[in-house]
């Protein structure tokens, strides 16, 4: 399977169109959102193109090809938009025999993982990317496609056949690591 990763969204319809253009383009299988779909969040300024009823319907049109867990931002009433579970903490996809740990950071997060065993810890949150190989498997940040910090780009990963690489927004590729 090929999955593209995405979090922090934050309502931005121009940011996901241009994700999907690229998921589409490169023939991905699942779109996994590790949350903050929706809402803009009440510390963040407003996103050029804010459209949440236009991302419920772009991902609708897609929801058996997509995983969700819950950002901080997302609510009940976004799930009522949406036509795909977002209020999990956290997923465990495993593919090929490869645990991917997915959450959005708030709950689970580098300083506090879960003891469950994985072989990748995705997470997004603090709008920073990062990946990096540790004693207890790859840590990977997709940072936001949205409201990016800390002067980085927007930006997303994927995940294939054990090879996780980040993305900016523009589609180009900023680093790689296999597990």
């Amino acid at each position: 399977m090929k999955y593209l990763i995405v979090s922090d969204i934050h309502g931005c319809l121009p940011a996901l169109e241009q994700v999907l253009q690229f998921y589409h383009q490169h023939h991905y299988d699942m779109l996994l959102i590790l949350g903050d779909i929706l809402n803009y969040g009440p510390r963040n300024g407003l996103p050029e193109g804010l459209n949440p009823k236009g991302i419920a319907e772009k991902l609708n049109e897609m929801a058996e090809q997509i995983v969700a867990i819950r950002g901080n931002c997302d609510s009940e009433v976004d799930q009522m938009l949406l036509n795909f579970p977002i209020l999990s903490d956290y997923t465990l996809v495993v593919d090929e025999g490869k645990k991917l740990f997915l959450t959005h950071g708030h709950v689970y997060h580098e300083e506090k993982r879960p003891c469950n065993g994985y072989d990748a810890f995705f997470y997004g949150h603090t709008h920073l990317w990062k990946l990096e190989k540790t004693e207890k498997g790859i840590i990977c940040n997709t940072g936001s496609i949205t409201f990016p910090k800390g002067g980085n780009p927007p930006t997303f990963a994927s995940y294939e056949q054990g090879k996780i690489t980040l993305y900016q927004l523009n589609g180009e590729k900023l680093k790689e690591l296999s597990l």
